[in-house]
């Protein structure tokens, strides 16, 4: 079904403005994703968007029509509206010319314990630009997933899908407490390295067979102890300079590309 609609105040739109607030993302169970490139994404891998919002006048592209017509097949709720109304519900002033919104899914973690591939399991992550990046990286080497631990960013929020580049639509992300995932990595058949500024270990010394769970500590604090106890190896990235630390998103990216070495020849 397509509607136009020109009212600041409409409901649909108030409600669609509110997913940029986690509490309504979890009440609706409803994400948001702006930009004609990753509603494309998500689209191309078969997620059925629930609204589809576009600047009106914008109909006749084709892009915009091939969502359009994707939208409509899915059952969602279109929508032609004015730049002040889409503004609104991006919360920018010179927002994409589309927004869509999309069902959030979670994996629970019985079933990521039975998937033995790659997985980054993120402790107390809190800027989702890190975990949309992260999740881009993940994605990129052909990672399984992201497992978020304890009080992180939502995975779902509309920084950390912009950041992923649509990415999060091709990967499995769960959500755990510390004490949980300690109880399921008891089961896990493969390797859990964690990165520790005490780690003894260079990364490149690893042993990067098989499946694993690369552990990635908060931003400012590093994994807790008893996450880093966990770990079957515990890593160190080397610090030349006065830095003694590295960006989060740089150094999963660093360790997921040394995994990705071990794992097959360069071409």
């Amino acid at each position: 079904m397509m509607r136009q609609i020109n009212s600041l105040t409409n409901p649909t739109v108030k409600a669609l403005r509110a997913l940029h607030e986690r509490k309504y993302r979890r009440q609706s169970g409803l994400f948001l994703a702006e930009g004609m490139r990753i509603v494309m994404e998500a689209v191309d891998l078969g997620w059925a968007p629930r609204h589809f919002v576009f600047l009106d006048g914008r109909q006749e592209d084709e892009q915009v029509a091939k969502l359009i017509a994707a939208a409509e097949t899915a059952g969602a709720e279109c929508l032609a509206v004015r730049h002040d109304v889409l503004a609104k519900i991006s919360r920018k002033d010179n927002p994409q010319a589309v927004v869509a919104s999309f069902a959030e899914k979670w994996m629970p973690m019985d079933e990521v314990m039975q998937e033995n591939a790659l997985w980054v399991a993120l402790d107390r992550v809190r800027d989702p630009g890190n975990l949309g990046t992260i999740m881009r990286s993940v994605d990129a080497v052909g990672g399984a997933g992201v497992i978020l631990i304890g009080d992180c960013t939502d995975g779902f929020s509309v920084e950390a899908v912009r950041a992923s580049m649509g990415a999060c639509f091709n990967l499995n992300l769960a959500e755990t407490s510390e004490e949980a995932f300690l109880d399921h990595i008891n089961i896990w058949q493969g390797e859990v390295i964690g990165t520790s500024l005490l780690a003894s270990s260079d990364y490149r010394l690893a042993n990067w067979q098989g499946p694993k769970i690369l552990l990635m500590g908060n931003e400012q604090a590093g994994l807790t102890d008893a996450l880093a106890a966990a770990a079957t190896q515990l890593i160190r990235m080397p610090m030349l300079g006065r830095s003694d630390s590295l960006n989060l998103a740089v150094a999963t990216g660093i360790a997921l590309y040394e995994h990705l070495r071990h794992q097959q020849p360069p071409e």
